[in-house]
């Protein structure tokens, strides 16, 4: 299969995996351009702009099923999103970005194996400063790296019992969209730039977003998708993280 094709498969992939569990995927398309040796100079703004169309999908079908708990998730959001803004504005070396996205493919890798054993009772929200330095954290990292945040996001959610498995996938989505947006408006500073031919790129994703948020998961389970998406990350992590 020519390489182009190769590239725009595996991005198609990606938008169907993580939009099924109302994620963006620039984690995953991080990954992508990794393995497809594609330059970091598109890394940040090509992932947020992608971000934009599936997180936005897939919250729009996420927000049918499940009404937001705004007491709950605020506290979170807010910080974040200037945080997110800040974050992007940091111009970091190659080998420092390299070895933090590393890391947040490595947290992604365990977000998308981690698999409650059965469902459990939600526990109250956390208080409001947990939330706003978990939040703000969150929110530089996404700006740093150049995802929406959503990956990280929802395992905390989970772990912590703060809300069922499935009703993360509002939270995460809205997170994401938020985040992206902040994240790309810290980048216009420094100038966005974007690879030839990004067009096919969106539209590649936001069908697969389409397609994941609505009909694939009917179809086809999405552990395949998970074991494809895992062994991509895994090999991401390791040329970003070994010399």
């Amino acid at each position: 299969m020519d390489t182009s094709l190769m590239f725009l498969v595996s991005l198609l992939a990606v938008a169907i995996m993580y939009s099924i569990v109302g994620h963006g995927g620039a984690s995953g398309y991080l990954a992508i351009m990794t393995v497809f040796a594609v330059s970091t100079v598109y890394f940040r703004s090509s992932a947020l702009i992608l971000n934009l169309f599936v997180a936005g999908i897939a919250f729009i079908s996420f927000n049918r099923g499940y009404t937001i708990r705004w007491r709950l998730f605020l506290p979170f959001l807010l910080p974040a999103i200037p945080m997110a803004f800040i974050g992007a504005l940091v111009h970091l070396n190659p080998g420092t970005y390299k070895f933090l996205l590393g890391i947040m493919l490595l947290l992604a890798l365990m977000r998308l194996l981690y698999r409650p054993s059965r469902e459990y009772e939600v526990k109250p929200p956390p208080g409001v400063l947990l939330s706003v330095a978990i939040g703000s954290l969150l929110g530089l990292l996404s700006g740093m790296i150049g995802i929406g945040g959503g990956i990280l996001l929802s395992p905390i959610f989970i772990l912590m019992r703060w809300t069922h498995v499935k009703e993360t996938g509002v939270y995460s989505s809205l997170f994401i969209l938020c985040n992206s947006l902040a994240g790309i408006a810290g980048l216009i500073p420094n100038g966005i730039i974007l690879p030839p031919h990004f067009i096919y790129w969106i539209l590649i994703v936001a069908g697969g977003g389409l397609i994941g948020s609505t009909t694939a998961i009917k179809f086809l389970p999405a552990r395949y998708f998970k074991i494809s998406l895992a062994i991509v990350l895994l090999f991401a992590c390791f040329k970003l993280l070994i010399p």
